[in-house]
């Protein structure tokens, strides 16, 4: 199932690993067909920064505005001609922005989505390693894997390993980092798959249900900055998000019995006897 994520880390981060320049890496994106999708709600702050931070990398960039209230259609008016834009009102989570982001994507001609979160937290020069390993496992979904600079908060981290634990038990794969929105999307082996889910919970649905379809999944060592709490914003509701993605746990649990495991079982069967 999962692959030993300690050795990809070394493989791809080895002193004989090489610097994309910019220009570069647009090619590589192109001949990989993939683009980088930013969904956004309320995060005007940040917002202009981290988009003008990823356009140093790709023109390819969608970004979804998920029913924010404040200035940020106004920030991306600012873009005008250099992004694509998806907006809707009102909010409806970030599950619902990923789906619209990917659908905009598919429609473009797209097989891969970079996704990045627009709260300033994940450094938009790490998409260079997420096209090296693009290239390296053609067809996976590419996870970060967080080295945090600073400390995680307290909740970030429960939450991760409460999440963790239950992606183990319902898929029988190991995965350090299941919170983490840094990630790669292999639209064209998604086979039109989108969460039900509309919220943060989403991300978990997606890893959990691609892993029933035996879609590999590799971790991709990324770093996070965490700013102060005096500043940081967060549009994570403790209570009612937790209690979502623990309600979706549940759900999954016997869904990994009765669909999850003979899924897999029969899916591996069939690829150990050259049954597409």
């Amino acid at each position: 199932m999962q692959q030993d994520t300690t050795k990809q880390i070394q493989d791809v981060l080895s002193p004989q690993r090489e610097t994309i320049p910019s220009s570069a890496l647009q090619k590589r994106m192109e001949a990989l067909c993939l683009c980088v999708v930013i969904p956004t709600y309320n995060n005007r702050e940040t917002l202009a920064g981290v988009i003008r931070d990823v356009l140093q990398y790709t023109s390819d960039v969608i970004v979804v505005n998920d029913g924010s209230t404040d200035d940020t259609a106004a920030i991306l008016e600012g873009f005008a001609g250099k992004i694509e834009v998806v907006s809707y009102m009102p909010n409806k989570g970030k599950g619902y922005a990923l789906k619209c982001g990917f659908n905009r994507a598919e429609e473009l001609g797209y097989r891969g989505a970079v996704t990045i979160d627009s709260d300033g937290q994940h450094a938009a020069s790490e998409i260079e390693t997420f096209v090296m390993y693009a290239a390296k496992y053609p067809g996976a979904l590419l996870v970060g894997q967080r080295t945090v600079e600073g400390s995680m908060p307290a909740k970030n981290s429960f939450a991760n390993k409460f999440s963790n634990f239950w992606f183990t038990v319902q898929t029988a794969s190991r995965l350090n980092d299941t919170q983490n929105g840094f990630r790669l999307y292999p639209l064209a082996g998604m086979k039109g798959l989108r969460p039900v889910s509309s919220r943060y919970e989403a991300e978990l649905e997606m890893l959990v249900r691609l892993a029933w379809k035996r879609v590999k999944i590799i971790s991709v060592p990324t770093h996070v900055y965490y700013p102060p709490e005096k500043v940081r914003v967060t549009h994570f509701r403790p209570g009612r998000d937790f209690f979502r993605i623990s309600a979706l746990n549940t759900i999954f649990f016997f869904l990994a019995i009765i669909y999850g495991y003979p899924s897999m079982f029969f899916r591996w069967l069939f690829t150990k006897k050259g049954i597409s």
